[in-house]
Formats: structure tokens, C-alpha cells, sequence
């Protein structure tokens, strides 16, 4: 088997089979600081789940908040480290530690619930009673596959389901998330995520009980409740479009899927689109495949040219459209590294800050090559 489906890459190919086809030619990936918060969240809540108490007394209280310090401070400084060697990064911001303890006591709470615990605070929950919590977490990060090998998942908990006398019910899939939460029910690609996840699970596990699936949002600390039919049908028929071919899948260019693709260096047709009004010119945030006319590294001003597409495969043309901007923190380190390298083609700016005629690029943006992707780095 050389090629999987996850939910990530089933909505990915969904979305724009461009930006799937884009997603596996091992470009460069870019970190964000809501993927490493939950990361965080995620390997803490991990970590405490599978903390040996075995040899501590099961009447110690007082011990779970110095704990979960120890285990988040542990995976903050893990993300951190990732994040900082990642090239394509913001500026890391130390102070989202506050918003991943507030996750990370989001999705306890949630826990606590399930075994009658959340009427307790944090320091009165004994070692016995994290131990009882311990013993409902069938499984802690836990890999599906499907007996073909084409379908793959990964669990954040799965969770024994006991009604008020402690009897079993059945088996709950848990899905943390640490976004913001649904204002009524999950969207149609959360909730098929976790049909996904529940489906997988019933079919590489026999004698299954009855099984559920479920959202956990640390943000408001609610459970939101997957319904539906099995999707893992849907899921083996999409599985058979996404086989990597050698010139890119077609693409399906608009605001929804354009707006936060990361593959934008890469692909000519977002910028074809723009230019063809399919995409509106954002008056806020956008961005912009330009040429360098002139920069100051002393204070960072910059005239810039915007570049028009010719053709469908990515050149560009000269236009009439100039404008400037101020170029500082991490945009400012990765236009001298361009400038360094003696590059002189068009470049991608993205996520610049417009106000009127004048551009601001910061610790939010990036300045990349703009080389657009015609065949496949990597065919499986």
C-alpha cells in the first residue's frame, strides 16, 4: 500500500485536489501557533492519562495541578523547539501557555465528567480517584488502520461509557479539540472526522459493544455528539481519486479554499483566479505575487511591482500597478536571506497588511520564490 486516506487529507482533496496533490510533494510545511498549542494540549492530556501512580498512596491529594505544570511546561518547550527550527514560522508567542492550561483544564473537566468527578476541584481529586479516571481510558492516542490498509486514523481517547451505577454502556470515541467550539452542532467535516474514526474503529475491532463519537471542545468544556451513517464507503471511493499522478489534480480556486492554503508559492491558479475576480482582493489581509523594485534594509521601505499572469502555468508578466510597504520582523529576516541569494525572480508575499496604497509585512507574513509546481516531486 503506498498511499493512505486520513480525514485531514479526505478534506484536504475535498477542498481543492490541487492543494492535496500540493500537500504531498514534500514542499516546505508551515508552522502556526494553534497547531502547536494543540499539540500541547493534546500530548499532555496523553501524558496524564498514562501517569504511573502505582506506587503513590491512593488518599494523596493536592498532587494534580503540580502535575499537569510539570507535563505541559514539558510539551510547550517541546512545540517550541519544533516551531523555532521549522523556516516557515510566525513569530512564537510565549504567552498562548496561559491558553493551553486553559485547554488542558478544559479537557480534564470534560474527563472528570464522565466519571461523576466535576463536582471536585483540582486539589481535592485524589490519587484514587484519578486512578478510577484512568481505568475508563480504553486507549490513549491510539492508530487505526484498515484491514485493506487504505483507510487510517488516529484516536485521541477512547473512553468505557458507564451510566450512574458504573455499568458499561458501551464505548465512546473522543475527539479533543482546541478550537473554537461549534455555536450548535459540529460542521459536516468535524462530525464525518469523527463518524470516521468511529467506523474505523468497528471494523478492525471484533466484538465491539455499542460505539459512539464524540467532540470535546476544552473551550467551553461541551461535548458535542457525532451522528450519522457509516462513512467508510465514501471514504474507499475517495480513496481511489487521490492515487498521485505525475501533472497536479485540477484545481478548485475561491476564497474558501484559497484563503488559508499554504501552498500558494507553489500553485499559479489562485493567482489566476485573483486576477480573474473569482478570488475578491481582500482590502484587509491578502496576498500578492510581486517583483522587488526597490528595498531599504535600514528602514525596511520597499516599492514593489505586481506581477500579471500569463498563461495558465504560472509566468508572469510587468504591470502598471506599484505600491509600497514596510517589511520588519520575520518577513524582514526572510526578504534579506531572499535578497542574499541573489534571487531575482517574482516573489509570494502573503498575508500582508494593507492600508491604502501602502503594504505592511511582519511577523504574521512570509516572502517566498514563486515557483509554480508543473510536475510531480514525488509520485506514489
Amino acid at each position: 500500500m503506498t498511499y493512505q486516506l486520513s480525514p485531514s487529507s479526505w478534506n484536504r482533496f475535498e477542498e481543492c485536489p490541487r492543494k492535496y496533490w500540493l500537500s504531498r510533494q514534500r514542499l516546505p510545511r508551515k508552522a502556526s501557533m494553534p497547531a502547536s498549542l494543540g499539540n500541547a494540549v493534546h500530548n499532555s492530556v496523553e501524558d496524564i492519562c498514562n501517569l504511573d501512580l502505582s506506587k503513590r498512596d491512593d488518599s494523596e491529594v493536592g498532587w494534580l495541578s503540580k502535575s499537569m505544570k510539570e507535563i505541559l511546561d514539558k510539551h510547550w518547550e517541546i512545540e517550541r523547539k519544533i516551531f523555532l527550527e521549522t523556516p516557515r514560522r510566525p513569530r512564537w508567542k510565549p504567552q498562548l501557555i496561559s491558553k493551553a492550561r486553559e485547554g488542558f483544564v478544559g479537557a480534564l473537566n470534560i474527563l472528570f465528567s464522565k466519571t461523576k468527578h466535576d463536582s471536585k476541584k483540582f486539589s481535592e481529586i485524589s490519587v484514587g480517584d484519578w486512578k478510577y479516571i484512568q481505568s475508563i481510558v480504553l486507549l490513549n492516542e491510539g492508530a487505526l488502520v484498515s484491514e485493506d490498509g487504505r483507510l487510517i486514523g488516529r484516536l485521541d481517547l477512547l473512553i468505557d461509557d458507564l451510566d450512574d451505577e458504573g455499568t458499561s454502556r458501551g464505548w465512546i470515541v473522543a475527539d479533543l479539540k482546541t478550537g473554537k467550539p461549534p455555536k450548535e452542532n459540529l460542521n459536516e467535516r468535524v462530525n464525518r472526522q469523527l463518524l470516521f474514526y468511529r467506523d474505523l474503529l468497528k471494523e478492525t475491532t471484533h466484538d465491539h459493544p455499542q460505539v459512539s463519537a464524540e467532540g470535546w471542545y476544552s473551550a467551553n468544556q461541551e461535548v458535542y455528539v457525532a451522528e450519522g451513517e457509516s462513512v467508510l464507503e465514501d471514504a474507499k471511493r475517495a480513496w481511489k481519486k487521490m492515487k498521485l499522478t505525475s501533472k497536479p489534480f485540477e484545481s478548485t480556486p475561491g476564497s474558501q479554499a484559497c484563503s488559508f492554503c499554504e501552498f500558494k508559492a507553489w500553485c499559479p491558479d489562485w493567482w489566476i483566479a485573483r486576477s480573474q475576480g473569482i478570488i475578491p482582493d481582500s482590502t484587509m489581509f491578502r496576498d500578492e505575487v510581486v517583483r522587488l523594485i526597490r528595498f531599504d534594509e535600514a528602514s525596511g521601505a520597499a516599492l514593489f511591482e505586481r506581477q500579471e499572469p500569463k498563461g495558465e502555468i504560472g509566468e508572469v508578466i510587468e504591470s502598471e500597478t506599484r505600491f509600497g510597504g514596510f517589511v520588519k520582523g520575520r518577513a524582514l529576516e526572510q526578504m534579506l536571506n531572499l535578497i542574499s541569494s541573489e534571487y531575482e525572480g517574482p516573489i509570494f508575499i502573503g498575508s500582508i497588511r494593507a492600508e491604502g496604497r501602502t503594504i505592511h509585512l511582519g511577523d504574521w507574513s512570509e516572502i517566498l520564490e514563486w515557483t509554480p509546481l508543473l510536475n510531480s516531486i514525488r509520485q506514489d
